[in-house]
């Protein structure tokens, strides 16, 4: 890059650096711009459109799908030959090699972990969608060499991991775990108390360390060159931490949120930030910034407020909650989802469902076999989330409605502004998996099945899940062809009794959703002729919708 526009961005990281760390340092700024790539010949990347309504994502792990190759083979496979028609976007679950937490105890960034293929096999996926790849930014395994050097006081990870004092005031930190905060290790410099907010094999890192910050732009570029088109920052509110503070959402957190668009703005503007809060909505809002922070956040209030309008056959509290919401900053947009290989949050869903309707919906889940985890306010234990699988947590394969309720869901999810997601194990109608959490003590294994390539639904397969499969993959077909659903078109959304309406875009291109969350027929008021995009129906004035039954209609 010529050295005038080199120096203006430098100018705009010096205020990140001194915004952070509380001083400008000329030498750390060039180190971070150094370190991300920018200024490599031939490694920028060129300006496209951010997000069109061909914008589907798919969720999985990289071993969701195993066939004779690597499981990572088999999900190209998978994706080639069946998705890559219905999903722009495969985000792959951290595909590192880690420890524990499914991926999420990262021992090494920059490999592939072998169980699951190679970089050779994430490239040939790149051939058919574009991908999202996690920047696990908080915590690292304690197997991981940089530990390992911590606990041997080695260059350079003795100065990575964050520790604190047992006597430090910690009563104000905010996690989402009832594990110790601390753990103890011996080092060779002595006994370390290692901050660990998710378990004792996930060691905070401590970015006040400049050169750790440098160490993770240098993975940030690697993943960029390896084909990401997306970088989520999972955990991202706990990054920054300080005594006598809640330790999560600090000032430098979202510092380093903006520090990173700056540097991609520049070394990859292609490239969209992700950030993954699990906290209440006005929370979770807050990583846009003034639209200089994510590109992109995830709408966790959508899921419980959703999963509880089709269960309760309500759709006052959803529509609500979505007309009344605070609109993205411009530049910027809603991650829609459901379910995740995280259960079903319902945390975010404070403020707009009470206690007691929180709390029927944890007796649902465990009625339909279903777990769900905790966290404690004013040491109290509230729910946390649901962990069960989207099929049975909607009656099970028992329930003729099942079906319609899973698809229903998910065509909410598809038709709202923002750009959509869905599970692979909800497209692949997985059911509870107890012999996963038996097997490791882990709730969430209850909707992490791995599936066998020759097991995945045939295209016009006999039963609910080969049925549901290819209606969700029509479904998001239908989807990526309407410009009214971009990601960026206007909306605005009304209820009256089980009834949702969603009008998407403008006079020119405008769709109008109805979705009948209840369980039994309603007529809808359609002014003017009407014809249904999902089903071959048309009318004047008025439709009928049957039992969770939904419409796209144009005039």
């Amino acid at each position: 890059m010529a050295a005038a526009d080199r120096g203006a961005l430098a100018q705009r990281v010096d205020q990140h650096v001194e915004a952070i760390w509380g001083s400008t340092n000329p030498g750390l700024s060039d180190a971070l711009i150094s370190s991300v790539g920018i200024g490599r010949p031939n490694d920028v990347g060129a300006p496209v459109e951010r997000w069109t309504e061909s914008d589907i994502a798919l969720i999985t792990y990289g071993d969701s799908i195993r066939g004779n190759g690597t499981p990572l083979a088999a999900l190209a496979t998978l994706v080639h030959d069946r998705l890559a028609e219905s999903f722009g976007i495969v985000h792959i679950l951290p595909f590192a090699p880690y420890s524990s937490d499914r991926g999420f105890a990262v021992i090494d960034y920059r490999a592939v972990d072998p169980a699951l293929g190679s970089w050779t096999d994430v490239a040939r996926l790149e051939r058919d969608v574009d991908l999202m790849f996690d920047l696990v930014a908080n915590h690292i395994s304690t197997k991981s060499d940089w530990f390992q050097q911590f606990l041997a006081h080695e260059e350079p990870g003795r100065d990575f991991i964050f520790t604190a004092d047992p006597d430090d005031d910690l009563s104000a930190v905010v996690r989402p775990r009832s594990l110790p905060l601390l753990t103890p290790f011996e080092t060779a410099d002595g006994p370390k108390h290692v901050w660990t907010t998710f378990s004792d094999d996930q060691a905070d890192l401590d970015w006040s360390n400049p050169n750790l910050v440098c160490e993770m732009l240098q993975i940030v570029d690697l993943y960029i060159r390896n084909g990401a088109r997306f970088l989520r920052l999972d955990a991202i509110a706990f990054l920054w931490k300080e005594a006598g503070t809640t330790s999560v959402h600090l000032p430098q957190t979202h510092e380093f949120v903006k520090l990173l668009r700056t540097l991609l703005a520049v070394r990859a503007p292609h490239v969209a930030i992700l950030t993954e809060t699990n906290v209440p909505d006005a929370e979770n809002r807050s990583y846009f910034g003034n639209g200089d922070e994510a590109h992109l956040i995830y709408n966790f209030t959508l899921p419980p407020l959703l999963v509880d309008g089709v269960l309760q056959g309500r759709a006052e509290r959803l529509a609500d909650w979505l007309t009344n919401a605070p609109a993205p900053p411009a530049g910027t947009t809603l991650f829609n989802f459901l379910a995740s290989h995280d259960g079903i949050g319902v945390r975010p869903a404070e403020g707009f469902l009470t206690d007691d309707e929180i709390g029927e919906l944890v007796e649902f889940a465990h009625a339909r076999g279903g777990l769900h985890g905790t966290y404690h306010r004013a040491g109290v234990p509230y729910p946390y989330e649901l962990n069960i699988s989207l099929p049975d947590l909607f009656g099970g394969p028992d329930d003729p409605h099942m079906p319609a309720r899973v698809l229903l869901a998910h065509t909410v999810v598809l038709s709202l502004a923002g750009v959509p997601a869905i599970y692979i194990n909800s497209l692949l109608g997985t059911q509870n998996d107890h012999a996963a959490v038996e097997a490791d003590g882990v709730r969430r294994s209850i909707n992490r099945s791995s599936v066998e390539l020759t097991d995945v639904p045939v295209r016009a397969g006999e039963g609910w899940q080969a049925v549901l499969m290819q209606s969700m993959l029509d479904l998001a077909q239908k989807r990526r062809r309407q410009p009214a659903f971009h990601p960026d078109a206007p909306q605005s959304v009304e209820a009256d009794g089980a009834l949702l309406c969603i009008r998407r875009g403008s006079d020119g291109e405008s769709i109008t959703v109805l979705c009948n969350l209840g369980d039994t027929p309603i007529t809808a008021d359609v002014p003017g002729a009407w014809r249904d995009l999902l089903h071959s129906r048309s009318g004047v004035d008025r439709i009928e919708l049957d039992a969770y039954d939904c419409a796209w209609l144009v005039a």
